[in-house]
């Protein structure tokens, strides 16, 4: 894995309708995620965070279904070209959420330097849902189906080209709430998910196992996308959109280590932190424990 570190935050929660996720890159930030890094001798240099603008607060109303349509957009472009800057100076890209609907620009950022872009989709959720199939309108349960190439063109046609990436080349872990629309869409387009069930029934290990050898023969990159609502929210509370019987925080340590041991890994965002939500920080430090143990940490 790439040494040279560049760090980007996204105070994004224009995706949802739930305040506070805004404050998830500093939240990291105080936990200490610069330090953590910083010890395990990397080169990182911390970008600072996107400018996110606001809507007019008389004037939000859904477009098409879509909430805060134009300004998630924007701020996905803007994150879109930041990434793109640091992967053409040959740095890895962390990004940090913000609400999951930034994975739009990141994956716009990133694809545009691949043939074929693999990604980890380390969720509760399947985010596939579209304006048409989204219970909510919720941009944030979006950005998977858009990074395919499906949705509003002013969402995938983020830096001006779609599809970012292939359904072949995703695998979903730790899914456990997906709505009508995206079973659907799973199913059509033959994306590889390993639900809670899965999980329990082979073990972290062996999921893990079969995921890297599933990517590491057709991909030239592979993006980790993590959702701390991908773990369960007894350990991990402060997140907008918890589900029971999650991932542990165990479970997550050791498929980061294996992430680290198998070299695949070429970016990765860590998303959905929300403090108002959380205790004591609690889910921001298990954010950061997550990244020490992706980039190589260990007790030995």
């Amino acid at each position: 894995m790439n040494q040279q570190l560049s760090i980007i935050g996204v105070p994004m929660d224009l995706g949802q309708n739930r305040r506070g996720v805004d404050m998830g890159p500093s939240a990291i930030r105080y936990a200490g995620v610069l330090e953590r890094l910083e010890d395990l001798k990397l080169r990182i240099e911390d970008l600072g965070d996107i400018d996110i603008s606001r809507p007019d607060r008389h004037n939000t109303q859904k477009v098409d279904n879509l909430r805060n349509l134009q300004e998630v957009a924007e701020g996905s472009i803007r994150l879109a070209e930041k990434v793109d800057e640091v992967v053409n100076k040959g740095s890895f890209p962390l990004v940090l959420g913000g609400d999951h609907s930034i994975a739009m620009g990141t994956l716009a950022g990133i694809a545009k330097h691949y043939e074929n872009l693999g990604v980890i989709w380390y969720d509760a959720h399947g985010d596939l849902n579209t304006g048409d199939s989204s219970p909510s309108g919720n941009i944030h349960g979006m950005p998977l189906a858009v990074s395919l190439g499906i949705g509003h063109e002013k969402l995938t046609n983020i830096l001006g080209y779609s599809p970012k990436i292939r359904p072949e080349n995703i695998v979903i872990i730790g899914a456990r709430s997906l709505d009508e629309g995206e079973r659907v869409l799973i199913k059509e387009k033959g994306i590889k998910v390993y639900t809670m069930h899965e999980v329990d029934k082979m073990g972290m290990p062996a999921v893990m196992e079969e995921t890297i050898e599933y990517l590491k023969d057709h991909t030239d990159g592979v993006h980790l996308s993590l959702d701390l609502d991908g773990l369960d929210p007894n350990e991990a509370p402060g997140v907008g959109t918890p589900v029971m019987g999650g991932l542990s925080y165990r479970e997550s340590h050791l498929a980061m280590e294996m992430l680290y041991q198998s070299q695949l890994i070429t970016s990765a965002e860590f998303v959905e932190v929300n403090p108002i939500l959380d205790e004591k920080n609690k889910t921001a430090s298990m954010a950061v424990g997550l990244m020490g143990s992706l980039f190589g940490e260990s007790l030995k």
